[in-house]
């Protein structure tokens, strides 16, 4: 990586990686690290083996016997990550949000996501510091914030739009 990038910027590059990788595992049966560096490199990530393997270590991606009986690497929630028939490119599959919705109660709210996306986006909200959230508690599909005293509904919805794709 790049010495000059801003650590927001390092942070941004490094989840879009592991999205990227999150989304050939998932539509592609790759069963060697060679194979995902590659897939990796078409799609515009260049990294070094020991930086993919800190990667595949964070998502907790493990191997599993395919009906073919080789191994291939494998997500540990497959609910939004199952294998499809007509693999789409990561960056088509990137376009869809993971956000969905987001709801309020007094200094709390609720976002909804797809599944498998509210850790990272929780990730994303509290690595971004947003003085108008105190914190997060992310599920699998569903984020709890708490929002700071005195901070309006559409003073978070504001600052959590420079950090969730599509919050609008």
């Amino acid at each position: 990586m790049q010495p000059n990038l801003n650590k927001y910027t390092k942070m941004r590059v490094k989840n879009d990686r592991l999205e990227a990788l999150r989304m050939i595992i998932s539509s592609q049966e790759l069963g060697s690290q060679d194979e995902l560096l590659e897939a990796l490199k078409k799609e515009g990530f260049q990294l070094t083996q020991a930086t993919l393997s800190r990667d595949l270590k964070q998502l907790k991606v493990a191997k599993a016997a395919t009906m073919r009986g080789n191994y291939v690497y494998v997500l540990p929630n497959e609910t939004m990550y199952k294998r499809v028939s007509t693999p789409r490119s990561v960056h088509e599959m990137m376009q869809v949000p993971g956000f969905m919705s987001i709801n309020f109660s007094g200094n709390m709210g609720v976002i909804r996501t797809r599944p498998g996306y509210a850790s990272s986006i929780a990730y994303n909200i509290d690595n971004s510091h947003i003085e108008e959230i105190l914190g997060t508690i992310a599920g699998d599909d569903t984020i709890f914030i708490v929002i700071r005293q005195g901070v309006t509904k559409d003073e978070v919805i504001e600052a959590l739009s420079q950090v969730v794709p599509n919050m609008r």
